[in-house]
């Protein structure tokens, strides 16, 4: 066992800043819980203005350093016209965001089996083939009412992501305002 030593000095700061940042995930988490489908809406107004962003820096660096290049132009017009798209039209982008998170979703699973038949005798295989039939499930509920489900499973399960990033780091800021308290 190794001993670890921390510098409570470096940690004076941090307990409180987790703390406020984990109840602000809980309630942006309980927002998406209770309201999936404005959680949806967000995170595909979200996207929409990322790729409209870059769009818009790819258009400024092509035009400095290769206005004249067809090809050069593709990405900054590729990203503007996603993004517009997703602005203008969100439900079609929410459910392309719960396609790709059912592949995710589907891809995990098959990983989390294959970790577990590996490790198949040893301590945690049960875990992971858990894991995996979880996901495997959620990836199921995304396929089987797509596009419809989309509309309220991508806020559902961000929000619940969230809800539970948020509790952890209340838990950790907690942890650490009371190890440098003592």
């Amino acid at each position: 066992m190794t001993n670890v030593i921390i510098d409570t000095k470096e940690f004076r700061n941090v307990g409180p800043y987790t703390l406020i940042t984990g109840i602000l995930l809980l309630i942006l988490g309980s927002v998406g819980i209770f309201l999936p489908g404005l959680m949806s809406l967000e995170i595909v107004l979200f996207i929409a203005a990322l790729l409209l962003i870059g769009g818009i820096f790819w258009a400024i660096h092509t035009y400095k350093n290769n206005p004249n290049s067809f090809i050069d132009w593709l990405k900054p017009v590729l990203l503007l016209i996603s993004g517009g798209l997703m602005l203008f039209y969100p439900t079609p982008g929410i459910a392309a965001i719960g396609l790709l998170l059912a592949i995710y979703l589907l891809l995990d699973a098959f990983g989390s089996f294959a970790l577990a038949h590996a490790i198949h005798p040893l301590k945690g295989w049960g875990w992971m083939t858990f894991n995996g039939i979880a996901s495997l499930v959620l990836a199921l509920l995304f396929l089987i009412g797509w596009p419809v489900t989309s509309l309220w499973l991508v806020g559902l399960y961000v929000g619940i992501s969230l809800f539970f990033d948020g509790w952890a780091l209340i838990f950790l800021g907690w942890a650490l305002r009371k190890g440098t308290q003592q």
